[in-house]
């Protein structure tokens, strides 16, 4: 048998104009994994992104990304953009879910997915939710928790048009922000969407404000790719989803 330098290799595809979920997995990764990314098109950099383009994103053809990922022979790959996915519904991102499984031939998991997952892990059913979308992509991740029995008590929006930069670009400071102002007396969890924000620097500072569990969609797929490899917990994890591996 031979053996390698890991006990798992991660792969990873990010939209290409992401600046935050590659240094999120290099924070999060469990000891003795590596992580290994591609990039995908499918958008135009200087469109803001509504609907119509993440939902063209997550339509597009991946078949050359899904070969070079398989090039490093991965135990699990993640669909690292939320809105890509959820802007279909469920059935377009378990099916995508499928799709990279067989391209690939490892374990697959979506940030859409990942992150009702790990809402149903918390155990919560009622959530304050934040993204730092268009007020249209908010309305469908409202409606993908919905079918998936997650009722949205509180939302909170930007307020402002953000470009494929300027979602990166927000601070910790103003996910904490945010997130405080989804909060709600009903919500039983924190819900914060984007693989781009810069959600898990924020989360123990949000839960120990709130009182409340946090989930993110890179914390999430980190945690769903753990349960599915069977990883145990280390110290570099932040947030009481982890409490649930």
């Amino acid at each position: 048998m031979t053996e390698t330098r890991t006990t798992a290799k991660i792969g990873v595809l990010v939209p290409f104009t992401n600046t935050n979920l590659e240094p999120d997995m290099e924070l999060l990764r469990p000891p003795n994994t590596t992580v290994h990314f591609q990039r995908m098109g499918g958008y135009d950099v200087d469109e803001v992104p509504g609907s119509d383009q993440m939902a063209g994103l997550g339509a597009s053809d991946i078949s050359h990304d899904l070969r070079m990922i398989s090039g490093v022979r991965p135990d699990v790959v993640l669909y690292g953009c939320t809105s890509a996915t959820l802007t279909h519904g469920p059935s377009f991102d378990a099916d995508l879910a499928q799709q990279i499984k067989a391209g690939s031939g490892a374990k697959s998991l979506t940030a859409a997915g990942a992150l009702i997952a790990g809402i149903k892990a918390v155990g919560a059913t009622k959530v304050g939710f934040s993204s730092p979308y268009l007020g249209e992509i908010n309305d469908q991740a409202i409606d993908f928790l919905a079918h998936n029995g997650i009722e949205t008590v509180n939302r909170a929006d930007i307020g402002r048009e953000l470009g494929n930069y300027g979602q990166g670009e927000l601070t910790p400071d103003e996910v904490f922000d945010l997130a405080c102002q989804a909060d709600h007396p009903d919500a039983q969890a924190i819900v914060l969407s984007c693989t781009d924000m810069r959600s898990v620097e924020a989360v123990e500072r949000i839960e120990a404000a709130l009182g409340k569990p946090v989930v993110t969609s890179n914390q999430a797929m980190m945690f769903g790719l753990m349960k599915a490899l069977n990883l145990p917990r280390h110290d570099a994890l932040p947030g009481s989803l982890f409490d649930n591996l």
